[in-house]
Order: C-alpha cells, then sequence, then structure tokens
C-alpha cells in the first residue's frame, strides 16, 4: 500500500494515497462538518456527491477551497480546517439552506435530531441573514409509512444513495431543477403509488424531516384513555436492544424486562411479546420447509417476515411468485390469535380489541393494512408504532424509562424461546426454522443449537447444514440490493439453496428503518447484534417448539401446524404488482 505525507492544521501524518481529507482528519481527531457525506461501511458504499459543500476546507496554495469528502489526499498537501476562509465557506453554506427551509423547528418531527439543526448551532448560525422566496410544495402523506416533505429536503441525497445503490429499489431521484429542486419519485408521484418498499432506510439516513415515518402516537394514546377498548401490544425482538439508546443507554444493551414494566405503566389491558408470534410462525415456517423437501415442493423457499422485502418481490418478481413461504409475518399471526383465540379465552368482543404494534420497521404500518391480511375486514393488528415513535410515548409519559424494574410479558401469548429472539437479527429467521426443522425431520434431538454458520454481517452468505441425511443448503442477504442477486440467481436456475432468507435492512431488524438513529455506523447495529444472540443463549428453551404456549394454541384452537386451520389464519397469498 502507497502512503503519502500531508499536514492538516500544523499536524503531520502519512495515510494511504486514496484517503480523502474527511477521513485522514478523522485520524487525527480533528472534526469537519459534513451533511451530505453518508459512509455505508458494511455495504462498501460511499455517498460523495459534495452537494452540500458544509466540508469545505483550505488546500494550503490552491485558489478555491475543497470538498474534504471527495477530495483525495496527495504528497505534500497542507489543510487548514481552522482558516477563517474555510470557516465562513461553512457557515455561508449553512446559510444559505437555512434560508430555503422553513422555520418550524419546534414542532418538527425531527427537531432535536436534525443534522441541520445541530450544524446550525455547531457553526454558531444565530439569524437567517438571506431571506427570499421559498418552495411551496405539498407534503405528501398517501402512505401509512412514509411522509415526504419536499419543502425540507437540503439535496444530501443521501436518501437517494441508499434507495438505489443499496436498496437498488431506484424510487428516488432529483425532480425539477434548479431552485424548485428536490428529491423524490418520477414526476412526483405519490410514494403510495410508486414502487417503494416503505422499508424506511431512506428515513434512516435523511438528515432533516424531508423523510419521516407517518406517526400514529395520537391513536395509541387515544386507545388506552378509551375504557371500552382493550388495549393489547406486542413488541419485536430488535426492540429491546435498541430503545435503551433513546435514554442514554448502551447500544445493545438489553432491556426485555423494561419494556415490559413500560408497557404497563402506560396502561396496556395485555402486555405480549411478538417473540411468541416469531416462535408460531417457526412452527408453521419449518412444516412448510420440511413439507416441501419431502413432498417435492417448490424450492428454495423463502422465508416471508419482512414486508418490505415482501413488497420488493411484488413489484420486481412477480413472476416468482411461487417460491416465498405463505406464511404471515409474526406481528399479523400475532394479532390474528389476539382477535381469535384470545378473545374467546378472555370472553372478549374482537372488535372491541385493539392490538397494537411496536416494531423496528416502518414498513409494518403498512403491512398492517394489507387486504392479504385482514380478516373479516377488520385489521389484525389496528396501529403500528416504531421504535422511536414509542421513546417519545415513554418520555410524554414521564417514564424513567432506564431505571425501571424488570417484569414480565404476560401470560397466554407472552412465553417466548430463544430462536423467536435472534429474529431480529440478518440469518436469525433461518436459524431458528432450522432448528425446528432438524428435530422434525430427524426425529433425534438437537444438541448444539447455535448454527453459527448462518450468523454474520456479511451482505451475501450461504451455509450448509447436515440434518440427517439431508444437506441443507441456505442463502442470506440483507439490504435490497443483496436480495436482488439471490433472487436474480433463482430466476436463471443457478441457485443450489433449499431456504433463503432475505431480511430488507442492514443487519435485519436490528437496523430497522424505524429503530434509534445510527447514523450510518455500522458498530451500533454490530452491538445490537451481539446482544440478540446473548440473550438467545441465556434461555432455557432455545427451540420453537418448546414453546409451552405455542403447543397449547395448538392444542386448544389450531390443531396440528400447517393443518386445516392454520391454513386459514395464519397463511396468506401474495399479487404481483406494477414495477413504477
Amino acid at each position: 500500500m502507497d502512503f503519502v505525507n500531508i499536514k492538516i492544521n500544523d499536524v503531520e501524518l502519512k495515510v494511504p494515497k486514496g484517503t480523502t481529507i474527511l477521513e485522514a482528519a478523522k485520524e487525527i481527531n480533528v472534526n469537519i462538518p459534513t451533511l451530505c457525506h453518508l459512509n455505508l461501511e458494511g455495504f462498501g458504499i460511499v455517498n460523495q456527491v459534495s452537494s452540500c459543500r458544509v466540508c469545505m476546507v483550505e488546500a494550503v496554495g490552491r485558489p478555491t477551497l475543497v470538498t474534504a469528502c471527495s477530495e483525495l489526499v496527495y504528497e505534500g498537501l497542507e489543510v487548514r480546517t481552522d482558516s477563517l476562509k474555510a470557516i465562513n465557506a461553512r457557515r455561508m453554506a449553512v446559510e444559505l439552506l437555512l434560508s430555503n427551509h422553513p422555520k418550524d423547528c419546534l414542532v418538527c418531527p425531527k427537531n432535536l435530531d436534525c443534522d441541520l439543526q445541530k450544524l446550525a448551532g455547531d457553526l454558531g448560525v444565530r439569524e437567517i441573514r438571506f431571506e427570499g422566496q421559498m418552495m411551496q410544495y405539498e407534503k405528501d402523506e398517501s402512505s401509512y409509512s412514509i411522509v415526504k416533505d419536499p419543502n425540507k429536503c437540503v439535496m444530501c441525497r443521501r436518501c437517494e444513495t441508499m434507495c438505489n445503490d443499496v436498496q437498488t429499489c431506484n424510487i428516488l431521484s432529483a425532480v425539477n431543477r434548479g431552485f424548485d429542486v428536490f428529491v423524490g419519485p418520477a414526476f412526483n408521484m405519490d410514494m403510495a403509488d410508486s414502487s417503494c418498499t416503505f422499508c424506511g432506510q431512506c428515513v434512516a439516513v435523511c438528515p432533516t424531516a424531508a423523510l419521516t415515518e407517518v406517526n400514529y402516537t395520537r391513536k395509541v394514546w387515544q386507545s388506552l384513555a378509551d375504557e371500552d377498548i382493550h388495549t393489547v401490544v406486542q413488541v419485536a425482538p430488535a426492540i429491546r436492544v435498541a430503545i435503551g439508546e433513546e435514554f442514554g443507554m448502551d447500544p445493545g444493551e438489553i432491556s426485555t424486562g423494561k419494556l415490559a414494566a413500560a408497557l404497563r405503566k402506560m396502561g396496556f389491558d395485555g402486555v405480549f411479546d411478538t417473540d411468541f408470534g416469531a416462535d408460531l410462525t417457526i412452527m408453521e415456517e419449518a412444516s412448510e420447509l420440511v413439507h416441501r423437501i419431502k413432498h417435492g415442493g417448490t424450492l428454495p423457499m423463502l422465508t416471508s417476515c419482512c414486508p418490505a422485502w415482501v413488497k420488493f418481490f411484488e413489484h420486481q418478481f412477480p413472476d416468482m411468485l411461487d417460491i416465498p413461504s405463505t406464511c404471515k409475518s409474526p406481528q399479523i399471526m400475532f394479532g390474528t390469535i389476539a382477535k381469535t383465540y384470545y378473545a374467546e379465552k378472555m370472553k372478549l368482543d374482537p372488535k372491541k380489541i385493539q392490538v397494537i404494534s411496536i416494531m423496528p420497521c416502518v414498513a409494518k404500518k403498512a403491512e398492517a393494512a394489507r387486504s392479504e391480511l385482514t380478516k373479516d375486514d377488520s385489521n389484525n393488528v389496528d396501529v403500528v408504532i416504531t421504535t422511536r415513535e414509542f421513546a417519545t410515548m415513554l418520555k410524554e409519559a414521564g417514564i424513567d424509562f432506564a431505571n425501571l424494574e424488570d417484569s414480565d410479558f404476560d401470560h397466554m401469548l407472552g412465553e417466548s424461546t430463544g430462536a423467536s429472539i435472534i429474529f431480529g437479527a440478518t440469518g436469525g429467521v433461518i436459524e431458528a426454522a432450522t432448528r425446528t426443522a432438524y428435530e422434525w425431520i430427524t426425529g433425534e434431538t438437537l444438541e448444539s443449537v447455535d448454527f453459527h454458520a448462518l450468523r454474520g454481517i456479511e451482505g451475501l452468505r450461504e451455509a450448509s447444514v447436515q440434518v440427517g441425511d439431508i444437506t441443507l443448503n441456505i442463502g442470506i442477504a440483507h439490504g435490497l440490493g443483496n436480495a436482488r442477486k439471490l433472487l436474480e440467481d433463482i430466476r436463471s436456475g443457478k441457485s443450489k439453496f433449499h431456504a433463503i432468507e432475505i431480511m430488507a435492512c442492514p443487519g435485519g431488524c436490528i437496523g430497522g428503518g424505524g429503530q434509534p438513529y445510527h447514523h450510518g455506523d455500522m458498530s451500533i447495529i454490530e452491538k445490537r447484534r451481539e446482544a440478540i444472540y446473548k440473550e438467545d443463549a441465556g434461555k432455557v428453551k432455545r427451540k420453537s417448539h418448546e414453546n409451552q404456549e405455542v403447543l397449547k394454541l395448538y392444542e386448544e384452537y389450531l390443531g396440528k401446524p400447517y393443518g386445516k386451520k392454520a391454513h386459514e389464519l395464519l397463511h396468506t397469498h401474495y399479487e404481483p404488482k406494477e414495477k413504477i
């Protein structure tokens, strides 16, 4: 590797050739502000559009300032990040952005979490010196998941990088030109009419409130206040390793018991764990996999727990709809059972039950409203809020989350195994299914349940697991760009897999679009992943078919796994959708 000698603010250092000034400055803890820059190291992608001009620095001897995020170092380069010329240029760039930005910070969804707001504070911008014409566009609130406000777009194009380069959905691009330009779907069509999967990764990287999730917290408060409504809440496995970040806890700190305690304090009538739904999903999904293998069914079978990936599949690969599992997601399975089995056991009118989900994902909001997943024209899940929305509600209620004493989830729909917990990480669903499928195929007890070959953070992975006389070939992808590669191999006949797990978001649900903002720091996702497996390892029961409450559900209500009633309540179908 070739190295070059440079100097930054009088500090001499040697860095690899090809390094940017921004990267070199970080090595000596020199902070250069950025806005459009986005380093997705886990995907080998760096957004270097250099559009915001916030990272301007002085290269001594050159007539103009340069952008630190894209300018490569060279032998003898001398950089000043602290010169008056550089500081004034950065401040001017922010002031010009603010001149065409709504002045509604106090009521903005990203208030105190906005990169532009923070930049203005860090750079000492205390007044708007440039007043003039401003963009006036209507908000797009057409979808159940994402709100697009073009007036707050700063053309950083981070969402475009995520949507087009990482997720390969190609929904977002520049609309209009000059002063009126912003990023959105072609012809500024409504998000609901596009091929958007609602994965929310654009929301996760947007520095302002140009893209935010649809907020349903008011609906939850209204349900809790209505004495005629029986409120049932479920919490996804990925929440427990991320929610603490909103309250000063370290990434990956496990807060399962605190979640149950907080929900009970808020006044929910039934406090349950989506992990129960995950164990139930494995009972059906593992049964389906075994049935396909034994009876010559379509292979590979693709897991279908992730609604963003399902919608991606419907738009992008509509000719292959016989491949995904027909199982509903854990969220929907739980809601279905809550409004049938649970309602009967508790002697409740299903119409008086409100099922509220706390999810790491904004696509779950749209999933809950899908016609294929409703029953008798009624949603099985009524309201979905994200981890971030839930944290806001806790703060509104004045609940000291970090110091709550641990509590347990309610029984009947609250028991979980380690297999259900690992649903939150990439590779977890297929590992959970393998634990159960192994015992059902071989009739033997699986002593070591840790399939380390299925774990990791690489975007594309494959592994072989010996299950009796069968070598089970498994493919895993997270990020829709990686999913596309796997699906194209299946379409071309190159795939040798029996089963494939796909998750739309980086790292799986732990990196979901509704999780606390990680700002592209993959180490945060890694800490959440480690915590997921730590909780799994601490469980006495680590196979879904050992969940006694799930077994009782089959005994009392569903009959056998993959049977007639289970199919009626827990399985679905998918329809091809237009690619726009």
